[in-house]
């Protein structure tokens, strides 16, 4: 800190502490003007409420004063007072490098562990998924849900199904944590409401959901413009990240609204690389909690 912060703190320490303790003072002791009654003549409600003056109870005085002493006494003990350390040296950061060393040595035999064997060994370890857990919802819960059955609002896919975008096989996950994922469908509202709502019926029932056939036949006949990533069938293409259209997983919902939006309006979905945040023993352990989690497993 340097020394300008240091006074300028300082300065309002004193300005703060001054101004309270003179004010305790001053109001223990000044003199409030009263009637032979003992009130100041301040009345409500037609004059059935009177405002008394009582002088205030001991108890209450030095409990007061009692704050004043702690208070000192936490400046000379503690840093607080511009750049003043305390004489018991504490620190916040200090004890937070503190505790991150004690959690590294308690942690330390699970993450050698996990840089060694692979998450489908580790899933059976209850140490590791426990931390793999825990580093899930410190790293990933944001977008996938604490319970990891994603958010259909901004596309983030249920993670312990048995539907995969991408693949759901250990390396495919490892390799879609480390590097992310970019998901990019192009908006198709040009082709008109009419045969949008069409095409939206007819996805609909390749999942066997309820739907217009005769929209649905309609649409049908437009689905080429969809089958160059979703497949002729539906099915998807993992390599293109193109999602299963026949199956009951959708990851921005499968409404018969939700599904003209993402025909008309297109989806921009993208999970970040996570490997220059994550070391491959964490990414490993993550892996290793969505296995244990997860139905194949």
């Amino acid at each position: 800190m340097s020394l300008h912060w240091s006074l300028w703190i300082m300065f309002l320490v004193v300005l703060n502490l001054g101004i309270t303790l003179f004010l305790f003072l001053w109001g223990t002791r000044v003199h409030i003007p009263t009637r032979d009654d003992g009130t100041t003549g301040h009345v409500w409600a037609h004059g059935t409420l009177r405002e008394g003056v009582r002088k205030l109870p001991g108890w209450w005085y030095w409990m007061s004063a009692s704050t004043f002493v702690i208070g000192i006494g936490y400046l000379v003990l503690y840093p607080g007072f511009g750049a003043y350390d305390g004489i018991l040296d504490w620190s916040s950061r200090a004890q937070l490098e503190q505790a991150q060393a004690r959690n590294e040595e308690r942690l330390g035999p699970v993450m050698e562990q996990a840089r060694t064997q692979a998450p489908s060994e580790l899933a059976s370890d209850a140490d590791a998924v426990r931390i793999g857990g825990r580093l899930f919802q410190d790293n990933c819960a944001a977008c996938h849900g604490l319970d990891a059955r994603g958010r259909t609002a901004i596309g983030a896919p249920d993670l312990l199904d048995d539907h995969w975008v991408h693949g759901g096989d250990e390396d495919t996950i490892l390799d879609s944590i480390r590097e992310g994922r970019g998901g990019v469908m192009p908006a198709w509202g040009f082709l008109g409401y009419g045969r949008v709502k069409n095409l939206a019926h007819y996805v609909r029932s390749l999942s066997g959901q309820s739907h217009d056939t005769a929209a649905a036949a309609v649409g049908r006949e437009h689905f080429s413009t969809c089958a160059g990533c979703h497949g002729p069938d539906g099915t998807g293409n993992p390599a293109m990240g193109a999602p299963d259209l026949t199956d009951e997983a959708w990851m921005y919902g499968g409404e018969l609204e939700q599904i003209i939006a993402s025909i008309r309006d297109g989806r921009q979905g993208e999970m970040p690389p996570w490997k220059d945040r994550l070391d491959e023993a964490r990414i490993r352990l993550i892996t290793a909690w969505i296995l244990s989690n997860g139905p194949s497993y």
